[in-house]
């Protein structure tokens, strides 16, 4: 009976999406009930994870994944056989294509807007180009934004998956508020002057115009990898760890997971590794969606790090800090032991390289039941607001730590020297 339903569900699948081509024709929204042993199973296979939510595991899954899970015995709903429009038209809030959310250009129009409005504090960088020659930028916030200070830096990066567009809005928004409350809070101020506070809200620009034109459910970007198969992972081609295993990663072009041909294959993550090579970061937040969860390394692994009860006390305090000011609770751990494995991905590779504290929060899924798993407009000020007190204690934390370490500044510098010749390596295993 089992089997004849699945053949049916597969069916029904080809006839709403012919396979015409990788983007679009053989995926749907199953989930997996939480539990030890299927997590266990889950995390060697190498699936597209969509969120996990009140006990389940989404996962966007093609009929080759459906009959891998088949083949071993684990069972599965469907949640969602129609996907939504590439256009959704209850988007309403603004005239924008997608509403609220940024599109490429918006972002553009605002973060250069920002610059002017507030000149003595925030500046705007492109860090490069995309595939698809769209400018990668940076935000720079600081009191002195034209110089290089004997400061902390922190790092908030957004958009490495292109279907995430609320790890777009809660960066940028962190910097609007930043330089919309330098002049009136003393907090704020103190912050700003004491450290250089760097935000790439939109790292997958080519990915976000996809998801938003084309296809809602797209995850990577745009790179063509010949045959009609597109896109590297970005959060899977950084330079620690990479092709660690097949399970954190893959090689398969196909895979939603794929982590490109070699490290740093791509020119999105490529500005990232040159924007930290040249500056000094001893912080940094990666936001993703859809799963209410701080995450810290190592990904690639369930063994500890040497950090690990920093890492685990400051997660804990965010954690605290957000719960307060909406009343949902973001869980925390070891992003190898809470979630899936992966490798080559952000935060393992600065922790890896750096030895900062770094972090993934995954973003709620807070209209998971009347938005079909993404956030709707009214959504973005709820989940920013409580974001913003743990990224604040984040620089706060940078700017006292780093006053411990000024005084014996050349020995760190050899110390991070050689972290970084011992760990750097291609391909390590």
């Amino acid at each position: 009976m089992r089997k004849k339903l699945f053949s049916l569900c597969l069916l029904l699948i080809f006839l709403l999406f012919p396979l015409q081509s990788q983007d679009y024709g053989n995926t749907c929204i199953i989930s997996v009930e939480k539990t030890s042993e299927n997590v266990k199973s889950l995390k060697y296979m190498g699936l597209d994870f969509l969120m996990e939510w009140e006990g389940k595991i989404y996962i966007v899954a093609t009929p080759e994944d459906l009959q891998r899970l088949q083949e071993k015995n684990l069972f599965y709903t469907f949640e969602e056989l129609a996907l939504p429009p590439a256009a959704q038209k209850e988007l309403s809030l603004q005239a924008g294509v997608n509403g609220a959310y940024h599109t490429y250009s918006e972002l553009e129009t605002d973060l250069l807007s920002l610059e002017e409005k507030y000149p003595q504090i925030v500046k705007v960088f492109s860090l490069g180009k995309s595939l698809e020659q769209r400018n990668i930028y940076a935000i720079k916030i600081s009191d002195n934004v034209n110089a290089e200070e004997d400061e902390p830096g922190v790092l908030f990066l957004g958009c490495h998956h292109a279907r995430e567009w609320i790890s777009v809005e809660v960066p940028y928004l962190i910097g609007k508020y930043l330089a919309e409350n330098y002049s009136s809070n003393a907090e704020i101020k103190n912050l700003i002057d004491n450290s250089q506070i760097w935000i790439v809200p939109l790292l997958n620009p080519d990915g976000l115009e996809y998801s938003i034109h084309f296809y809602r459910y797209w995850r990577k970007n745009r790179r063509d990898n010949g045959r009609n198969e597109f896109g590297v992972d970005l959060n899977r081609n950084y330079g620690y760890k990479w092709g660690h295993d097949n399970y954190g990663s893959s090689p398969d072009p196909s895979s939603q997971v794929y982590r490109g041909t070699e490290v740093f294959s791509e020119l999105e993550t490529q500005v990232i590794r040159d924007l930290c090579s040249t500056r000094n970061f001893h912080a940094l937040i990666s936001y993703h969606s859809y799963s209410q969860i701080i995450i810290y390394p190592w990904g690639y692994t369930e063994e500890k790090c040497d950090k690990y009860d920093q890492l685990d006390k400051i997660a804990a305090k965010m954690s605290e800090l957000m719960q307060e000011v909406n009343g949902r609770t973001y869980t925390y751990g070891q992003a190898g032991a809470e979630m899936y494995y992966t490798n080559g991905d952000t935060t393992d590779w600065a922790f890896g390289v750096y030895g900062i504290p770094a972090y993934t929060i995954e973003l709620p899924p807070v209209d998971q039941l009347r938005g079909g798993f993404f956030n709707s407009e009214e959504d973005i000020q709820s989940i920013f607001s409580e974001n913003l007190p743990a990224a604040l204690y984040l620089i706060e934390c940078a700017i006292q730590n780093y006053e411990s370490k000024k005084e014996n500044s050349e020995k760190l510098y050899e110390l991070k020297e050689e972290r970084r010749k011992n760990l750097y390596i291609k391909g390590e295993k």
